[in-house]
């Protein structure tokens, strides 16, 4: 199934890259950083990052903002909140909370790869309230309970 996103570059952003596959069969939409001037995050600090960028999608999808492993394993910079959602009916910038989770500083320089968007659908589903629920095998069993 084939789905049309619209994208829309924000007013001061012309020269930021538009979200683009790196390979033909990626499942991510690479995000750029929209930033006016460098940020470096310290370690164990977070930013909010603009990308520039708008989205309408259509009901049934989302987008689904995840980390680059890239940056993860070379730098320690992940996201927080992951994955990130974005519904079908959100218009505003999208923006990459962002942790530096490494030992250096690192530097968001201006159309940086920061984050990758992935799109899914949603289902429709109804919530039906029950006085009991069905019984498994595992029962209520959580965290853990099957051993380490």
């Amino acid at each position: 199934m084939s789905y049309h996103v619209q994208i829309n570059k924000l007013p001061g952003n012309e020269d930021v890259q538009l979200p683009r596959k790196m390979s033909e069969q990626a499942s991510g939409f690479d995000l750029h950083a929209s930033v006016a001037e460098p940020v470096v995050l310290a370690p164990g600090e977070r930013a909010l990052i603009p990308t520039g960028i708008a989205i309408a999608m259509p009901d049934g999808l989302e987008a689904q903002i995840r980390p680059r492993s890239g940056l993860a394993f070379k730098h320690g910079i992940t996201c927080l909140n992951t994955p990130g959602t974005i519904d079908a009916d959100y218009r505003g910038e999208i923006k990459v909370l962002l942790i530096n989770l490494g030992q250096e500083p690192f530097a968001i320089a201006r159309n940086e790869r920061i984050a990758q968007m992935v799109f899914q659908a949603v289902p429709a589903v109804t919530l039906v309230e029950v006085e009991e629920l069905t019984e498994t095998q595992r029962g209520a069993g959580g965290f853990g309970h099957t051993g380490k």
